[in-house]
This record gives structure tokens, C-alpha cells and sequence, in this order.
């Protein structure tokens, strides 16, 4: 492995892991590999059981040829939450990259992140676009921006580069948020702890996301009402202050979800296929009240 000496001294790594076999390697592997890499790589094993995994990280641990000084810490299974509050713990630089072990980087993504931070002093965290791959072959694009673009959806990959002293005033992850949108709910926390704070984005996908159908982020979408609930209870008073916004964006994408949909279903009947059954179930029985029966008159009138 070629030695890289142009090191992000003010940025250390923290990448999480539960039985993730070679997908680990792949993880650390894209930090060496970065144009400035991190000063420390600590990885937080969250009770990894699967013996193969296990060895993968030993063999990390005892690879003479790696040039980063990495840290394997393991501890019993308590969530990615407690996983990224104890690997942060352990860091002394002021930002902090939180890596998923399933995921990558792209080589610029520290050296273009963290010089979104250092140049902007309000930027409390700061990521990029996503490439994801799998089953999934797309190019993601949050938008990042103040705590208001965050209330209705999340706006910033659970990858990042934080201010570790923004992270610590808020209190960290939330350890009871074991379903998922931990990292909405500390985004929210940490724009919510600092005035005019936002959080920045890189106009390039520059995370590697990898899409299977049983990972934590797509099943965390059949909860996503119970858990925007504790989320909204959570910070209630920033939701009061602004729930014009809330409402306003939550119907934009409303709307653009409709309008899609109408677009597909348009183009099926003009090709003289059959619709789906919820299709043809939507056209026959429009909603009410939220745009639905425009739509199905729209459909039927093309």
C-alpha cells in the first residue's frame, strides 16, 4: 500500500461494524485511500458474533503495511447510536468522519468535505452526494442547508464530517433510537444547539452507498411515521416555531410524488397497457382533499 503523508490532521475517522465480513475491508481500505486521510481510524465493532468477521478485524489490527494508526474497539451489541458515541468519544481532533462499515468513500471525500468546514464556521456538519450501487444504481442528492430544510425530511447522509464540539454539546446520538433516523434526529440536535448554524453539502457523489433490500435504512422506512412522531415530540418547540415550513414542504413533495405518478400512468394508458392494480384501484376511487381527484381528472382527460 502506497504511503500517503499529506494527512487531515484536524480530522479523525470512526467507522461502525456489526457482521460485516469483507464489506469492513472495503470501508477502511477507501480511508487510506483518500487524498488527505484521517489522522486516526477507530473502529467500533457494535458485537460482531461471526467468526469470520472477527478475523478480518484482527488481521486489520496486525497489518504492518497500514500507515494510519487504527483503533479496533469492540463492544456488546448495543446500536449504531452507542457505536458512534463511543468511537467519537475516543477522537481528539475537532471533526469527526462517521463511517459506516458497509459503505466507501470516493478518494476527494474527506480533503472536499472538510474544507467545506474549515472555510465556514456555521457549518456544523458536512457530507456529499451518494452514489449508491447494488441493487440500486443511482446518484442521490440531500441538499444539506439550516435546520428548517431539516424538519420535514432529513437532508444529510448518515455519512459526515462533524464538529466534534457540536456533537458533544448536544449530547450525542440518541442510544434509545435503535429503528433508525438517529442521524436526522442528531442533525436536528446539533442545528438546534448553535444560532445560524446549517449543515453543508459537496455537489458531487462522492459516498459510496451500498442498496440491499434487508439493511437497516430501508426497513427503517416501515416505521418511519413512529419514528418522525418521537422525533417531532423530541423537538416539539423548534416544530412549533416553524410549522408553516413543515407543512409547505411535507405537501411539495407530496405534490411532486403526485404529479410523477400521474406522469407513469399516463404514459401506460397511452401505450395501451394494462395499469397496476393500485393504479386502477387510484383512478376508480380518487382521494380527496390532497390533490388526488385533480389528478385522476387529469388522467382521464389525456
Amino acid at each position: 500500500m502506497k504511503i500517503n503523508n499529506n494527512i487531515a490532521k484536524d480530522v479523525e475517522a470512526v467507522v461502525t461494524s456489526y457482521n460485516q465480513g469483507k464489506l469492513i475491508i472495503e470501508a477502511i481500505y477507501s480511508l487510506f485511500n483518500q487524498t488527505t486521510p484521517p489522522a486516526k481510524i477507530i473502529v467500533l465493532d457494535d458485537g460482531t458474533t461471526d467468526r469470520n468477521s472477527i478475523n478480518i478485524l484482527n488481521n486489520i489490527k496486525n497489518n504492518s503495511a497500514i500507515f494510519v494508526p487504527v483503533t479496533i474497539v469492540r463492544q456488546k451489541n448495543s446500536g449504531v447510536s452507542a457505536a458512534r458515541n463511543a468511537g467519537i468519544n475516543m477522537t481528539k481532533a475537532p471533526m469527526v468522519l462517521v463511517l459506516d462499515g458497509d459503505d466507501k468513500l470516493e478518494p476527494v471525500y474527506i480533503e472536499k468535505v472538510s474544507y467545506m468546514l474549515r472555510q465556514n464556521l456555521f457549518m456544523i456538519a458536512a457530507s456529499s452526494w451518494i452514489r449508491t450501487f447494488g441493487v440500486l444504481d443511482a446518484t442521490v442528492c440531500p441538499s444539506g442547508g439550516s435546520i428548517t430544510a431539516f424538519l420535514a425530511r432529513n437532508n444529510c447522509p448518515a455519512t459526515n464530517i462533524l464538529r466534534r464540539e457540536v456533537w458533544e454539546n448536544c449530547g450525542g446520538y440518541d442510544e434509545t433510537m435503535k429503528s433508525g433516523f438517529e442521524d436526522w434526529e442528531i442533525f436536528l440536535s446539533m442545528l438546534e444547539s448553535k444560532q445560524d448554524a446549517y449543515i453543508g453539502i459537496v455537489e458531487s457523489p462522492l459516498i459510496d452507498y451500498r442498496t440491499i433490500p434487508d439493511s437497516s435504512n430501508i426497513k427503517s422506512m416501515t416505521k418511519r411515521i413512529e419514528l418522525m412522531q418521537y422525533i417531532i415530540e423530541k423537538h416539539i418547540n423548534i416544530y412549533k416555531e416553524n410549522v408553516l415550513d413543515v407543512i409547505l414542504n411535507m405537501e411539495d413533495t407530496s405534490m411532486s410524488r403526485l404529479y410523477g405518478w400521474e406522469k407513469e400512468i399516463v404514459n401506460v394508458k397511452n401505450l395501451k397497457q394494462n395499469l397496476s392494480n393500485t393504479s386502477d384501484d387510484f383512478i376508480k376511487r380518487p382521494s380527496y382533499g390532497d390533490g388526488g381527484m385533480a389528478a385522476a381528472v387529469r388522467i382521464q382527460s389525456q
